[in-house]
């Protein structure tokens, strides 16, 4: 999988993409790389001398407006890069749809994604249509500086997915929200030692019947929805 991630501040990213399970995605040793990130600032497709990006909004109000020009350039430059992998576009937006863990399965198939993190007030919406068919992206209903965070967001739920990149294929597939997990909570989890400050480990998970165990894990991983996220079972 290729990811480019269009922004105005890609120093942002470096320490991000260069730890733990993301790095060892792009992990140069494997041919090829499981996953690989492409960086690209916006405002070296400016026309603007002083390399400017945005612009008061029409209409008036607060804030500046991202422009279409630069976010158009460095899009049709990234994609041209390499044009014979198919590109799905997104931008990080607080208007965007709710990112979730079957979205993210979604992604994770894609060959190629390239991801616009806005910022200021927003982006011009004329380049947003021109730039058609592109999923808009939220990670939650709160509004953020800019779109770098939700951006590293979506590349971490999408690479841990994306197969080879984890340890053990079934860590994902019964993560939370996970069609493994029946879209529910995760189970409780425990290690060694057996007791801990006065606390032992659930006796069924150390007598070795799986049957048992499994059954277990499926009445915690429902009451814990129950309680905490009981939207989750609307549609039980």
């Amino acid at each position: 999988m290729r990811i480019d991630v269009l922004t105005l501040f890609p120093e942002m990213f470096n320490n991000v993409l260069n730890c733990s399970i993301l790095k060892r995605a792009a992990d140069p040793s494997r041919t090829p790389p499981l996953v690989s990130y492409h960086l690209t600032n916006i405002r070296d497709y400016s026309n603007d001398k002083h390399q400017k990006v945005d612009s008061p909004p029409f209409g008036g109000g607060p804030g500046m407006v991202m422009q279409c020009q630069p976010i158009w350039g460095a899009v049709m430059a990234v994609e041209a890069q390499d044009p014979t992998i198919p590109t799905t576009r997104i931008l990080t937006t607080p208007q965007g749809i709710p990112l979730n863990q079957q979205l993210a399965e979604q992604l994770a198939a894609e060959p190629r994604l390239l991801i616009i993190a806005g910022h200021y007030e927003g982006v011009d919406e004329r380049v947003v249509e021109k730039l058609e068919p592109i999923r808009q992206i939220s990670i939650g209903d709160y509004v953020l500086s800019g779109g770098e965070l939700p951006a590293m967001v979506i590349i971490d739920t999408v690479v841990r997915l994306v197969p080879g990149v984890l340890g053990h294929e079934d860590s994902a597939h019964h993560d939370s929200f996970s069609k493994g997990a029946d879209r529910l909570l995760d189970h409780p989890h425990y290690t060694r030692p057996r007791t801990w400050m006065g606390q032992d480990v659930p006796e069924v998970l150390l007598g070795g019947d799986h049957a048992k165990i499994e059954t277990w894990r499926k009445q915690q991983a429902m009451g814990k929805t129950r309680e905490r996220r009981p939207d989750l079972l609307q549609g039980e």
